[in-house]
């Protein structure tokens, strides 16, 4: 009888997720919350034909070439930045992704982020945690979204998701993007890169990381924005320059800064910084930070597994896997 072939989960997954790999593939999981070393996962999977990969893992060259037997490369993830899908495509690899359960939780966090920051949420939840609650008091004025110009860059399913959710807040809402579409998003205006950031008193990103859109967002960008604007980054950390982002927030050219990503996370990036500046998250800076939890809703992370499980399982049975991003030399 032939044995099972061996599929890797690197990070902590749900039971069902697991339960799905039954009497098709043997299992090695990650049982824990921290993810394993760069090193140990590729010792994992050199026997491996399928791993389940997510935003800790790095999947190089180096990597691929340590792991002969590999089939296909089930992100659970819909960036796919952190893998090297060319190297991939060249060894005969599968590359998929979970191209749209993200996005829903994404926008909703984003505009949970533009409230927070814009409305000093953060500032007022720690002072009645030091201090306690006297009453109302002239303090934590902010910023509103009613009446506010909010500029979206990047308008594909998140940036359009994003303009749905703010659609009952009585903002004005501008976007641009590169590929030109604006979706069927009802009221959002074209405009081009340099009028958003002029007009806009909150900048939301909505965009992949790709060569292109690698720190887009630096000191020249920022410069264009209006004084006070606030900047929202719920797509990726190197979007942004954020050594940039921390000295316009010193300056007081930039009213605040919102993120669910950080440089420190791109493995894409050879240079990538390894902590996020420490200006940025000093107890009195202008800044709300999250840990990558854009997707964490309990029953969309397991849709999101059961997802990247069902295409892997698509590739080992030799047809083409759902949310395929590649067309492997097989």
């Amino acid at each position: 009888m032939n044995e099972l072939p061996l599929v890797v989960l690197t990070n902590r997954t749900f039971s069902e997720t697991r339960t799905a790999f039954d009497g098709v593939a043997r299992l090695v999981a990650n049982g824990q919350s921290e993810p394993w070393a760069y090193d140990d996962v590729v010792a994992r999977c050199e026997d491996a034909t399928g791993v389940m990969a997510f935003m800790p893992d790095c999947i190089d060259r180096a990597f691929l070439d340590r792991c002969p037997k590999l089939k296909v490369i089930g992100a659970a993830l819909k960036g796919f930045d952190n893998i090297d899908v060319a190297a991939a495509s060249e060894r005969g690899i599968w590359v998929t992704i979970v191209p749209d359960l993200l996005t829903e939780p994404t926008a909703e966090l984003a505009v949970g982020l533009t409230i927070a920051l814009g409305r000093h949420v953060r500032f007022g939840d720690a002072s009645i945690r030091q201090s306690g609650f006297h009453g109302w008091r002239p303090e934590h004025y902010g910023t509103g979204l009613n009446g506010a110009t909010v500029g979206i860059i990047g308008f594909g399913r998140v940036g359009q998701t994003i303009a749905r959710c703010l659609s009952g807040f009585g903002c004005r809402i501008v976007a641009f993007d590169a590929h030109g579409g604006l979706g069927s998003v009802a009221g959002v205006e074209r405009l081009n890169l340099p009028e958003v950031l002029s007009q806009s008193d909150v900048v939301i990103l909505g965009l992949p990381l790709t060569n292109d859109t690698m720190g887009m967002i630096g000191a020249h960008a920022i410069r264009q924005m209006k004084p006070g604007a606030l900047l929202v980054n719920p797509a990726r950390g190197s979007l942004v320059d954020e050594g940039a982002v921390a000295d316009a927030l010193e300056s007081g050219h930039l009213g605040g800064y919102a993120a669910d990503v950080f440089e420190c996370e791109d493995w894409a990036r050879a240079d990538r910084p390894r902590t996020i500046d420490p200006r940025l998250t000093a107890p009195q800076a202008r800044t709300v930070l999250t840990p990558h939890i854009g997707s964490a809703v309990d029953t969309v992370r397991r849709e999101i597994e059961l997802s990247a499980a069902r295409s892997i399982k698509e590739a080992l049975a030799g047809v083409v896997p759902s949310g395929a991003v590649n067309k492997p030399r097989l």
